[in-house]
């Protein structure tokens, strides 16, 4: 886990009036921030769910989601659809993803991915898998990076990734990687990871490990940098991964692996907290902390995929920036190009879902629960 841990305009007056009658049970709007009630110009875009991570050992991870239909943001929805579920849905939401008719939510403390319904969000299946992080998918299978061992253990052995076939929804099979492995990314038949071994700093790894998935064997490790993390691959098949750094002296940073070579390309000095890739600009947030100062750097920044080149304005209206504390979570709707922000704000109260104009200015924002996490839409 990160160690520092919508109001757009609507088509008539009607639409507003059906808005408030049917979300006043849900979730109340600050009116006076923005005024206007959210509804998108969507056709094939149903919604997003939201994954609030919550607060850990409280099992306060929490699944919202937003209707663009009916304009409804709704809270706590897989509660609502399996009230037998004791605990909800878990502790600490760390992902999730959507794959053909199934949703599946990686809840990193309560070891587990619960398997849902997309549309209904009932429960299907849990799936029982120790400090489990981060899923992709490929080809029928769901790949999962799992931690092992107790949280912050710094004897913990190395990380696994799961395989899970999709239909059967059981494990099928397993290969060791680094410590702490993160994110992923799948490309070729290949998976590569970014282990981070942060549960033993300054000892932390510093390497990509390179899975074929045919003979499911790590293959190789590229040498990067200390405490990976982040992982995105844009169009033309190379991959981004973020270091976090020590919080001391050596900076948060971005590589550019090659997969036709596997080896590193470029480096960036970039802070990175999260990113995202859309129409081959790469949007990047840092929420960069330091030990020495006790402080965390925000900032935003854009990244041109295809000419490797850092772009100079950010993505955010200067006069917008003071709206977000703590960004924690980005993405951006593909139908309207509008950037998705969340806000953990103080990590233990509810924060917020900003929405930002492709141009970079406030459109709509919505409190969400603790620690908003992870938006993924619904076709």
């Amino acid at each position: 886990m990160n160690k520092r841990k919508l109001s757009v305009q609507i088509a008539s007056a009607l639409a507003v009036v059906f808005f408030f009658n049917a979300c006043s049970s849900n979730e109340n709007f600050d009116d006076s921030v923005n005024p206007e009630v959210p509804t998108e110009p969507i056709v094939e875009l149903k919604g997003f769910y939201l994954l609030n991570e919550g607060n850990m050992s409280m099992n306060k991870a929490a699944l919202d989601y937003m209707d663009f239909e009916t304009g409804i943001y709704e809270k706590e929805v897989f509660r609502t659809a399996n009230p037998e579920e004791v605990g909800g849905l878990g502790d600490v939401g760390n992902d999730m993803g959507i794959y053909g008719s199934k949703l599946y939510v990686v809840v990193n403390a309560s070891n587990k991915v619960e398997v849902l319904d997309v549309n209904t969000r009932k429960k299907i299946k849990q799936i029982n898998v120790d400090n489990c992080r981060y899923i992709k998918f490929y080809n029928g299978k769901a790949y999962l990076t799992t931690y092992l061992g107790s949280i912050g253990d710094p004897n913990a052995v190395n990380g696994k990734i799961m395989e899970i076939d999709t239909t059967s929804l059981s494990v099928t099979r397993s290969v060791d990687v680094g410590r702490q492995p993160e994110e992923l990314v799948i490309h070729n038949d290949k998976i590569y990871v970014a282990n981070s071994g942060g549960y033993s700093p300054p000892e932390y790894e510093s390497t990509v490990s390179v899975v074929d998935i045919a003979s499911f064997e790590e293959t190789k490790r590229i040498e990067v940098d200390i405490n990976l993390h982040r992982m995105q691959i844009d169009s033309e098949g190379d991959i981004y991964v973020s270091s976090r750094g020590d919080y001391y002296q050596t900076p948060s940073k971005l590589f550019v692996i090659d997969t036709e070579l596997d080896e590193v390309k470029q480096t960036f000095d970039l802070a990175v907290s999260n990113m995202t890739i859309f129409d081959d600009i790469m949007y990047i947030y840092s929420t960069e902390f330091s030990y020495l100062t006790g402080e965390n750097t925000i900032s935003y920044n854009r990244l041109d995929t295809k000419t490797e080149t850092i772009l100079t304005n950010s993505f955010i209206a200067d006069k917008d920036k003071e709206l977000i504390k703590i960004p924690y979570g980005i993405t951006i709707n593909p139908e309207t190009k509008d950037i998705l922000i969340t806000d953990a704000k103080d990590y233990v109260t509810p924060g917020t879902l900003y929405c930002f104009s492709s141009e970079g200015a406030f459109k709509w924002s919505v409190e969400t629960g603790d620690i908003p996490n992870k938006v993924v839409f619904k076709y």
